[in-house]
Parts: C-alpha cells; sequence; structure tokens
C-alpha cells in the first residue's frame, strides 16, 4: 500500500499506540512513527513502545461512581489494547489500576509489532508530514519533537502553551523499615493492604515541610521559566510553599489511616505504591519533585520508614506542551488550518495516561473511517469518551484552556436534574455518579451498536 492510502500516526506513546490498534482492527493500514532511540528524550529509559514515565497507576478502576474507571470500561468495551495490556499487568493498588510499567510497555510493544496491518518505522519526523501522507495523527506527547512543534506553531499561528509534569522517586522494598511503617489501604480498599504507609507526628512533618522548601532545586533553562505547572501534577516542594497544611489535604492526608505501631493518630501519612509485579519497587504516591538528587535523598529519608531507603529511581522534571485544542482542533480532531492532520493523547490538553489513550482511540476510528469509507459517529456526550472529546473540542473555553482530567463536571445533567429547582430534589453524591455511569454504558452500548452495523 502506498504512503498516500496508509494512516500515518507520529508518536508511539499510550495514545499513539492505541490509535494504531484501533484503526489497524478497524481494517486500515497504518505506518507507526517513533523516534525513539534515533532521538532520545529526558523522560523516557527504554525504547518500548507506551513507556510509563511518570506513575504506574491508571487512577480509580471504579466503574459505577468514578469518572476515570468508567472511561476504563468504556474502553475495555471499545477493545483497547491499553486497558487489555494494563489488566494482564496489574499490581495490587486498591481500588486503582496500576500496571509493572515494564511488563506493561512490553505486552503493548509486542502486540503492536505482531499486527499485519502496522509498520513501525524508528525515525523523527523533524517538520510538518510530507505532503503525500493524506492521513496523520499527531500523538507525539508531552515530549513532542521541537521541530514537529515549531513546525504547527508556525502553521497556525499560535503561540506555545506548557507546563511541568515531573517525576516521583521509586524505593526498593527490602530497604523500608517495616518497624515503622506498614500495609493498609485508605479506608481498606483492595484488600485492605496494597499501600505502604509511613507516620509523621507534628514535629516530623513540619520539619519535612521546611526542607522541602529550603532543598536544592533543578535549576530552570532560560527558555522554561515562565512555564507553569498543570495542578493535577504539582512537584511536592510546590506544594509545600503553598503553606504548611498544603499536603497534609494532599498526598499526605492521613484519613483512613490507623497506624498499628503508635496509639496516636497520625499528623501526616507519605503512601507507597507497588510499582512492579514482583513488589520490589514501590513509589511515593503524589510525590513528584524537581529537587536535585542529592536534596532527594536527605530528605525523603527524613520519612519514618524510609531512613535507609535505597532509591531504584529518583524523581525528575520534564516540559510538557499542548495545543489550544478549543481554537486550532475541529470536532473530528482535525487541525483546522491543515484537516489531513490529527491530534491525539497529551498533547491536545487531555491531561493523564487514560485520557490520552482515549483520545487516541477516538482518533484512530476518525481516521480509519475516513479511509475506510465507514461512518465513524461521534461517541455521545453522555459517555465519558463523548465528554473528554466534546470538552476538548468545543466545551472549554478557548481563552482559558488548561489541561483536564476526565471528570463528571464534563457529563450533560441527568434528565432528573433538569428543571429541578429544589436542589434537594436533584440526585446527589454517589448516587448521581451511579446514574450517569449507568446512562454512559448504555449510550456507548448503542454507539457501538451502530458502528458494528455501518461496518457491515
Amino acid at each position: 500500500m502506498s504512503e498516500r492510502d496508509s494512516i500515518h500516526i507520529i508518536g508511539g506513546g499510550l495514545a499513539g499506540s492505541e490509535a494504531a490498534w484501533q484503526a489497524a482492527e478497524m481494517g486500515a493500514r497504518v505506518v507507526l512513527h517513533e523516534m525513539r532511540p534515533v532521538r532520545k528524550t529526558d523522560a523516557h529509559h527504554t525504547d518500548r513502545l507506551a513507556e510509563l514515565v511518570c506513575s504506574n497507576s491508571f487512577r480509580s478502576d471504579d466503574p459505577d461512581f468514578n469518572a476515570v474507571g468508567l472511561l476504563h470500561e468504556e474502553m475495555r468495551r471499545c477493545n483497547s489494547l491499553i486497558l487489555r495490556c494494563g489488566d494482564a499487568a496489574k499490581v495490587p493498588a486498591g481500588g486503582a489500576l496500576a500496571v509493572d510499567r515494564d511488563d506493561f510497555a512490553a505486552r503493548v510493544s509486542q502486540a503492536i509489532e505482531d499486527h499485519p496491518n502496522i509498520e513501525i518505522r524508528r525515525e523523527e519526523v523533524a517538520g510538518l508530514p510530507p505532503a503525500e501522507w493524506e492521513s496523520v495523527i499527531v500523538a507525539t506527547g508531552p515530549l513532542t519533537s521541537p521541530g514537529l512543534s515549531q513546525a504547527v506553531l508556525d502553521l497556525t499561528g499560535e503561540t506555545q502553551l506548557a507546563f511541568f509534569d515531573a517525576i516521583a522517586p521509586i524505593v526498593y522494598h527490602e530497604s523500608i523499615d517495616f518497624s515503622r511503617a506498614w500495609r493498609q489501604s485508605r479506608y481498606d480498599k483492595g484488600d485492605g493492604s496494597d499501600y505502604i504507609n509511613c507516620a509523621m507526628d507534628k514535629a516530623q512533618y513540619e520539619a519535612f515541610i521546611q526542607a522541602l522548601i529550603d532543598g536544592e532545586k533543578t535549576a530552570f533553562k532560560e527558555w522554561e521559566k515562565d512555564t507553569p505547572y498543570f495542578e493535577g501534577c504539582l512537584p511536592i516542594e510546590v506544594m509545600a510553599e503553598r503553606g504548611v497544611e498544603t499536603l497534609r489535604y494532599g498526598p499526605m492526608k492521613p484519613v483512613g489511616l490507623t497506624n498499628p505501631h503508635s496509639d496516636e493518630r497520625p499528623h501526616a501519612v507519605v503512601q507507597l505504591r507497588q510499582d512492579n509485579k514482583l513488589g520490589t519497587l514501590y513509589n511515593l504516591v503524589g510525590f513528584q519533585t524537581k529537587l536535585k538528587y542529592g536534596a532527594q535523598k536527605d530528605i525523603f529519608r527524613m520519612i519514618p520508614g524510609l531512613e535507609e531507603a535505597e532509591f531504584a529511581r529518583l524523581g525528575g522534571i520534564h516540559r510538557n506542551t499542548f495545543l489550544n485544542s478549543p481554537r486550532l482542533l475541529d470536532e473530528r480532531l482535525r487541525l483546522k488550518a491543515d484537516p489531513r492532520m490529527r491530534f491525539a493523547g497529551q498533547v491536545t490538553g487531555v491531561e493523564g495516561y487514560i485520557e490520552s489513550a482515549a483520545i487516541g482511540l477516538i482518533a484512530g476510528r476518525y481516521a480509519a473511517g475516513e479511509r475506510l469509507g465507514v461512518d465513524q459517529p461521534a461517541p455521545p456526550a453522555e459517555t465519558a469518551l463523548g465528554a473528554l472529546v466534546a470538552h476538548i473540542t468545543t466545551g472549554a473555553d478557548a481563552a482559558t484552556f488548561q489541561p483536564m482530567n476526565v471528570n463528571f463536571g464534563l457529563f450533560p445533567p441527568l434528565a432528573e436534574e433538569i428543571g429541578v429547582t429544589n436542589k434537594k430534589q436533584r440526585p446527589r453524591g454517589r448516587a448521581r455518579k451511579q446514574l450517569l455511569s449507568q446512562r454512559a454504558l448504555a449510550a456507548l452500548d448503542g454507539w457501538i451498536g451502530r458502528q458494528a452495523e455501518a461496518a457491515e
């Protein structure tokens, strides 16, 4: 098949891998362009597809009461490669879906390599795609090649938007002191012991906060100085600078946990989550950081139970870039300035691995539908997939657009809510979330059924 007839996908991360899989499964020919290892990045360590660089957690896997868990379930029903491999590489994490990073990436890579409709090319696309590429999906994520990024910005006339993502450290399980640490999931979710907990009293916590503030940090390059952080992935020292209590209401909140080593209620708690299937590695939950390596070791060993911790990986930081999608993309994720090009993943302004893969899923289906002459209707707005796509293309205000995780606030109101002036009569809390989830899955099943009919 010619270059002109293939779908060219730039970027082999979660979004690009999912887009390639979806399009290939529909019968389209796909060329997946991945620049690693020809050109390395600051965050990746291997040349595998779908390498996870920030966290091994895909967050909540609860489809009834959590929008992320609902998105998981919708993607499973859409034959998602990312969810299939995630489920196969799962490690204990309470109510969350966390994976063994290496196993997960290996599974995705193998599936893509083995697919007869996919060709992988290890090369950098350093500018706008060649004119003969009539169908392109740009899924380059937070580490877009500078040449391609600049070419897109020149084409659109936009000023680049960027923020920093930070990477949390990982410690060896055998170096954790269980005379001070203990196993327990918050509120005993999962099997009740999926996390390792390290408690602090008030004096320890306040000393820790001060050390975070005073610790030596990575210096910004000149071009990075005005780059803002995404609120959902703030470095722990940035949170500490916002106030002494900030971390106690964030990743170090002590609620739902009981320290078996003390009769006193913990003032703050650091949680560690299993990072690989063997259970030999644990990451510090929410401890993404831009502290220098030496400072990280000194400060994190102030945590009770981690005094002798050995680190398999220290934290780091990388710059993330994204488009002003409501201004630049149409409802089919096509670039208005060049409709042969679609965008998928974090570069569209969604935040989170699963959200990125979800946009890849939709982009792959849209592109394949065009190539094959098969109608691909937009996912219903009532679904998590549809709500996310609608937000980044038509729902968000372009003037204030910032990266967004999937959440029930993006969904259309329930019929039970419309026209009801008495707020007490509206469904609330878990009951409302469950109704939204039930409506979403019913709408999704109808959407999948219509696509199957169109393909016949």
